[in-house]
């Protein structure tokens, strides 16, 4: 049977986690993504917005994430806290969260429910009240929050370095905002918002699990083919281009905290999400921190006893990326000593090939990895989405091919061009 002529659909249908994937484009700009699997009987129902702190001005920074809260306060058809009460109601779950680049809203609901998922997201689309009163009450949670995170020392060290890190793009702050932001912040800055990027053409919608790929596409036309398309091109003029500088030097950062731990922060600017270098540092991550086989868990935690704790992560965005080495410490060890061996690590990596047998357990790690982000039908939903918003959906498919193809040779030449001590900002947090 033919499909509707609201729909544009790509030829191609692909699998990832068992799941057979089919994307479909409605004539409002709505991109759909159906992931077909009958594993178990459960859907989940992932609606994202190309939006995120990324999208922000220094005026009005943390009201993406404000805006993703206030998505559940109400409709002229829905009241506030109904969203929950319908979810509860229906014996499902539902969350959202705000990126960097993207903000997602989402429902897991058994197979014979899941449509009150699409009404909900097709009524809040397109008629969000944003009350005034709602709009204060809730600046309230956001600032609470904002200040819980102002008790962690770690979160507010990696902020720091990150400002550093990216001192002229959006990068640099917090996807929360600041406090002095968000006071600022007028729920008609927020209508501006929402008017600019709620909107069909700027959204990706996947159902993933157990559905009939035909009527699910039938059920998305019916709730939401008709939301009227809105100008895709305001969106692009918002997006202005964004700076981003080569460091200049090594940047360092001190502070203290109340507490006797020591911590160290090392991040370096880096790749673009799902670019080549973005699959090398996944890499050079494993190798370095994942699992007790790994290059600095050994040499530092268990071996030498210079940390209580370290970790290595790679993090990569639509504009660039950055990678972290975080390490605790351990009391009465030497600091500079813990800086100097992982100094001795990361020179090692640019200078000397990775043995075939390592880089053979990481490659295997990888994998496992990969097949585990595809486990429940919210994973898999997440995964494409995320794919889908910030770079090509169908990447997603490769079943760990790409991060095979990482040779030593890619590794010691990534490891010396992108993580040199000249590129990276250094921060420690020590006692008071």
């Amino acid at each position: 049977m033919a499909l509707p002529a609201c729909f544009r659909t790509t030829p191609e249908a692909t699998t990832r986690g068992g799941a057979l994937v089919r994307e479909h484009r409605l004539r409002n700009g709505l991109r759909v993504l159906l992931a077909e699997r009958h594993a178990d009987p459960v859907v989940s129902v992932l609606l994202l917005y190309k939006v995120g702190s990324r999208d922000e001005t220094e005026r009005t920074a943390g009201v993406s994430h404000f805006l993703e809260h206030m998505m559940f306060k109400g409709t002229p058809s829905t009241g506030k806290g109904e969203v929950d009460r319908l979810t509860a109601q229906l014996g499902g779950q539902n969350n959202a969260f705000t990126s960097h680049d993207h903000t997602a809203y989402w429902f897991e609901l058994a197979s014979d429910r899941w449509e009150t998922a699409l009404e909900i997201e097709a009524d809040r689309m397109q008629d969000l009240l944003l009350d005034a009163d709602e709009f204060d009450a809730e600046r309230s949670v956001v600032l609470e929050e904002l200040a819980m995170g102002e008790d962690d020392p770690w979160r507010v060290l990696t902020r720091r370095v990150q400002s550093a890190l990216f001192p002229r793009h959006p990068y640099r702050w917090p996807i929360i905002g600041f406090t002095e932001t968000l006071r600022a912040l007028s729920v008609d800055d927020m209508r501006r918002h929402y008017g600019r990027f709620y909107q069909p053409g700027n959204a990706t919608l996947v159902i993933a699990g157990d559905i009939a790929s035909d009527a699910a596409l039938r059920k998305v036309r019916t709730h939401l083919g008709g939301i009227e398309p809105a100008e895709v091109e305001s969106v692009a003029e918002e997006r202005m281009p964004h700076v981003l500088e080569e460091p200049a030097g090594e940047a360092k950062i001190e502070m203290t905290w109340d507490d006797p731990g020591k911590r160290l922060a090392m991040a370096w600017p880096t790749a673009t999400v799902c670019s080549d270098d973005d699959y090398t540092l996944d890499v050079i991550s494993a190798l370095l921190s994942h699992g007790r086989l790994s290059r600095l868990q050994r040499r530092l935690v268990f071996d030498s006893g210079l940390a209580t704790s370290i970790s290595v992560s790679n993090e990569a965005w639509v504009d660039t990326g950055t990678f972290w080495v975080l390490a605790e410490c351990a009391q009465g060890a030497d600091e500079d000593e813990l800086a100097r061996e992982i100094d001795s690590e990361l020179e090692r990596l640019a200078s000397e090939n990775v043995e075939r047998a390592e880089l053979f357990r990481v490659r295997k790690m990888l994998k496992a990895v990969e097949a585990y982000e595809t486990e429940t039908v919210s994973d898999l939903s997440e995964e494409l989405g995320s794919f889908a918003v910030d770079a090509d959906w169908r990447l997603a498919l490769d079943g760990g091919a790409r991060h095979a193809k990482v040779t030593p040779a890619r590794i010691r030449e990534c490891a010396g061009r992108l993580l040199a001590r000249r590129r990276r900002v250094v921060g420690w947090c020590r006692p008071t």
